[in-house]
């Protein structure tokens, strides 16, 4: 679906899922951005993003998490992340943005955080 970043979108509790496979950087944070926005032209104001098969967040990718986060707070929704591996999350703390985004460590625990 890009450079170094498969998106497949599947719809859980009336919640979207994205799993996500590969790395998130310079070239592919931009296949993110587009599949973002276009959810979110579709209505979608919950979107849960799976890290579990992510293995590298760039500054750019970490811009478009940013953006979405503003975007649906604004729109009364929200922007989950789950199963981040540690040098990812490490990336996130270490930006300060694990005070931004809503981090959760597994499925089950994103899922919940909307009821």
């Amino acid at each position: 679906m890009g450079l170094g970043l498969q998106i497949e979108v599947e719809e859980l509790e009336h919640k979207l899922v994205l799993r996500m496979k590969g790395r998130i950087d310079a070239s592919s944070a931009l296949v993110l951005e587009r599949k973002i926005q276009q959810l979110m032209d579709e209505n979608h104001k919950q979107l849960i993003l799976d890290f579990s098969e992510v293995d590298y967040l760039s500054s750019a990718g970490m811009r478009v998490l940013f953006a979405a986060t503003k975007k649906l707070t604004a729109k009364k929704g929200n922007l989950v992340l789950f199963s981040l591996n540690e040098e990812v999350a490490e990336i996130v703390r270490m930006a300060g943005f694990d005070k931004i985004l809503h981090l959760c460590a597994t499925e089950q625990e994103a899922l919940q955080f909307f009821r």
